[in-house]
């Protein structure tokens, strides 16, 4: 991440789960995508919420792989899952963050 630099993309989501919605129950989700702007490279994600480690591992495995925002952006939705959301972010939610300004904070 050091070595990247530059300007990054945050896509986020905050959602109640459709099966919940279905049975009332009041669970909800939040997810974060991360984004390096210049090379489109998904840098950072984050979930909160049910079924996040199972969901989590697969992601995971995408990043290692050096997955990109549009290979996300490519991938047909599991529907109806929360998982569906993470290929369905097409707005940052807080546009371009300056690499060298958060590594300060």
């Amino acid at each position: 991440m050091k070595e990247l630099g530059g300007e990054l993309d945050v896509y986020t989501s905050k959602f109640r789960p459709m099966k919940y919605t279905l049975s009332g129950r009041d669970e909800k989700t939040f997810m974060k995508l991360i984004v390096h702007v210049e090379t489109d490279r998904v840098v950072g994600v984050h979930m909160v919420g049910p079924e996040s480690p199972e969901i989590m591992q697969g992601i995971a495995i995408a990043l290692k792989c050096g997955a990109t925002k549009a290979q996300f952006d490519s991938t047909v939705g599991i529907h109806p899952s929360s998982a569906e959301e993470f290929v369905t972010q097409d707005k940052a939610s807080y546009g371009h963050w300056n690499f060298q300004a958060l590594k300060a904070i």
